[in-house]
């Protein structure tokens, strides 16, 4: 079973952190890592170590995100008793309401196998170079007259509905819901923000969904690789949310959109010339 893999360290190390470093960046991480076995041989990292590098990213943005996770843990006993009158209430309300939408389409891509025929070169390729244009489109006409403060039910919505488009592969979350952001008019940092907070409930959903067989099906070599997968995404994952936030209070999206296009071309041509599939 894909749970049971066990692969070399340098492979384990290699997976993890380009996982860490492509996760929330928008450039998509499931295009790097179906590049990564097409130019290398290397077979895939199987189902664990895709719930073991998820919990690792999750942990990072966790972490770096952490008075916004605060507020909004203190904010759930209020909204419990339907009272959403606190900034941590409004908050939680608002990512549970962006959560739904992708919860409902991922699981049924999921159960009918759809999510596994979409995983190609062909596909992520064209993602990748479209909703990159797309994000390019959004950073350049949207405004900047809105912060994360101001996130409403409505707009924490429309953003969910967004983030159902990072379902198809190359497509990349980050990017897709920072593209819905800026096009509801949030300034760049606060709709990276925004986006970031989006991907914690999504990730656990995720990470629950792949990982309980895994998990009960593994070998005591396969957790051992989970773990240091995990530790590796995570030191990658909060390198990179580093260095977004930070750039982002100077440059735009331009930087990202440019590498999507490159990497887009490259699987392209690897897939229309035999190579992937």
């Amino acid at each position: 079973m894909s749970g049971l893999v066990e692969m070399p360290l340098f492979q384990l190390i290699l997976v993890a952190a380009i996982q860490g470093l492509t996760e929330f960046l928008p450039v998509s991480s499931s295009g790097h890592l179906i590049l990564l076995p097409t130019l290398t041989g290397l077979r895939d990292q199987g189902q664990l170590i895709d719930v073991s590098v998820h919990v690792g990213t999750l942990g990072a943005v966790t972490l770096f995100f952490w008075s916004d996770v605060k507020a909004g843990f203190g904010g759930l006993p209020r909204l419990v008793r339907g009272r959403a009158d606190t900034p941590g209430a409004r908050l939680t309300l608002g990512l549970i309401v962006a959560t739904i939408p992708v919860i409902l389409a991922g699981a049924l891509l999921h159960f009918t196998g759809l999510s596994d025929a979409m995983r190609s070169a062909k596909v992520i390729g064209w993602t990748m170079l479209i909703f990159g244009f797309v994000l390019y489109w959004a950073d350049r006409t949207g405004g900047q007259e809105k912060a994360a403060g101001d996130w409403t039910v409505r707009d924490a919505l429309v953003m969910g509905l967004w983030q159902v488009l990072a379902l198809v592969p190359g497509t990349s979350r980050s990017g897709i819901t920072i593209t819905g952001a800026r096009r509801l008019g949030y300034e760049r940092s606060d709709a990276a923000r925004l986006s970031m907070l989006m991907s914690i409930p999504t990730i656990a959903a995720s990470g629950f969904l792949l990982g309980v067989e895994a998990i009960f099906t593994a070998t005591p070599q396969a957790l051992r690789d989970s773990v240091i997968a995990a530790g590796m995404s995570f030191v990658s994952a909060l390198l990179a949310l580093t260095l977004m936030m930070r750039l982002l209070r100077s440059v735009s999206f331009t930087p990202y959109v440019v590498y999507r296009a490159f990497l887009g071309v490259v699987l392209l041509v690897i897939a229309y010339g035999g190579y992937g599939g």
